[in-house]
């Protein structure tokens, strides 16, 4: 098995999508001691500029969501993030591009597989959710996230924390009273252990 240090120093340096607008800057958070495991679709063009994962609006709600600190969500080893896509996809008409396949394909399996702690996943948009709940893909996200409880304490599904998705979040006040509660227990037990 390749070690954990090795793997990431190899995904760092891929090149595999060299025709990507801004070009290849693999973005994600590994750790062999990682218990709660942040899925999410690709990163933006603001935290590909900045060279860090979630540092932006998106990453304010997620935090806010998780009831963590910066200094915990990047710093804490327990903390892992491994996107759908590691680097920038480009943007289309409603937004950024979906995450590319390549990643998937050629480092997935292998990222997971060097985590062996992962207690809680969770699970953030559309290409996230195909992917680890293969079997919802027919649901709409509302459909996925509304049957949580069913997928606590293993996995959470959430929608995007994206300023996109206020409406959802106003359409579906249900989120932050009753699940984003229930995450930030989960994410404090799980942390003070």
């Amino acid at each position: 098995m390749v070690l954990i240090d090795e793997l990431s120093r190899q995904v760092r340096a891929c090149t595999i999508c060299k025709d990507l607008p801004l070009g290849p800057k693999p973005l994600f958070k590994i750790h062999g001691q990682v218990k709660i495991l942040i899925v999410g679709q690709a990163p933006g063009r603001k935290t590909h500029e900045a060279g860090r994962p979630f540092l932006d609006a998106s990453g304010v709600r997620l935090r806010e969501w998780l009831g963590v600190d910066d200094d915990t969500f990047y710093n804490d080893p327990r903390i892992g993030i491994l996107p759908m896509g590691f680097c920038f996809p480009g943007t289309g008409k409603g937004g950024d591009l979906p995450p590319r396949a390549e990643c998937e394909q050629n480092w997935r399996r292998q990222m997971l597989d060097v985590m062996p702690h992962v207690e809680l996943t969770i699970i953030i948009g559309k290409y996230a959710r195909d992917w680890h709940l293969p079997d919802r893909i027919k649901e709409s996200i509302t459909q996925t996230v509304s049957d949580w409880q069913v997928l606590l304490p293993e996995c959470l599904p959430t929608p995007h924390p994206s300023p996109r998705n206020n409406r959802w979040l106003k359409n579906n006040p249900w989120f932050e009273q009753e699940v984003v509660p229930r995450l930030q227990e989960r994410v404090r037990v799980m942390l003070d252990e």
